[in-house]
């Protein structure tokens, strides 16, 4: 640990099974680590990390529960019955490119856990029951997109600006190559979010890129970006980046 920033960081002795040392554990999270600020009063935002179909086969129409998508809230809060938006929403081709169509719909449930409840703030993950049809949802359709209210969400991007700070050396990768310098035409692998897309660099500087973007993402200046580069069969995380307006 020498060097690194868990240097002085403590130690201690913690089996969650047995409920040994959990509240020091807690206790020491809140003195060493900087808590988020929640801001309950700011625009609603959940990023979306998992989408589903919750029918199961068989089950008649009438009996047919619309789908629910699962996240993070991110800043404000959210209440059962009110309308929201989902953007970008779905991939649509017109004329061979990718345009996403917003979707708007109702919640008709909230559920942290395993307790269902009527409002929901920051702080762990929250399954959102909606009046979607499921066929949208189902398998994840809906991961990497944000839920709002409406017209309240980021614009969709088709293209982005970064500033970017490349590491020094390959994350994930056995011999920790070194970094290469991004370049013009290069595709990378972008996550921005929750949202997952391929990027082609179409203008290149030591710490700033522009790219053009296969699957179009939701995001607003000061976003955070992963930049991964594929390294033989996978994609290794390279750098990160900042969306600039």
């Amino acid at each position: 640990m020498d060097g690194s920033v868990a240097e002085n960081a403590p130690i201690i002795r913690v089996t969650a099974q047995h409920d040994v040392n959990t509240g020091l554990l807690v206790q020491a999270m809140e003195e060493y680590l900087k808590a988020t600020e929640r801001v309950a009063t700011a625009a609603s935002r959940m990023y979306i990390g998992r989408s589903f179909d919750v029918n199961v086969p068989g089950t008649s129409s009438d009996n047919l529960k619309g789908g629910v998508v699962g996240g993070s809230i991110i800043q404000g809060s959210f209440e059962e019955g009110e309308e929201v938006e989902i953007r970008p929403g779905l991939p649509v081709r017109e004329k061979n490119k990718v345009k996403m169509k917003g979707l708007f719909t109702e919640i008709t449930s909230l559920h942290s856990g395993n307790t269902t409840v009527k409002q929901a703030m920051p702080g762990g993950l929250i399954g959102v029951g909606t009046l979607l049809d499921p066929s949208l949802t189902k398998s994840d359709g809906l991961v990497g997109s944000l839920i709002g209210k409406p017209e309240t969400l980021p614009p969709v991007l088709g293209e982005i600006s970064l500033d970017i700070r490349l590491f020094e050396n390959v994350i994930g990768s056995r011999e920790m190559g070194k970094v290469a310098s991004v370049a013009k035409g290069e595709r990378l692998l972008l996550n921005v979010g929750t949202a997952k897309t391929m990027g082609t660099v179409t203008k290149v500087a030591k710490d700033y890129l522009e790219a053009t973007l296969t699957i179009p993402v939701c995001g607003e200046t000061g976003d955070r970006v992963a930049l991964s580069r594929r390294i033989g069969s996978r994609w290794r995380l390279i750098g990160v980046g900042t969306l600039k307006g």
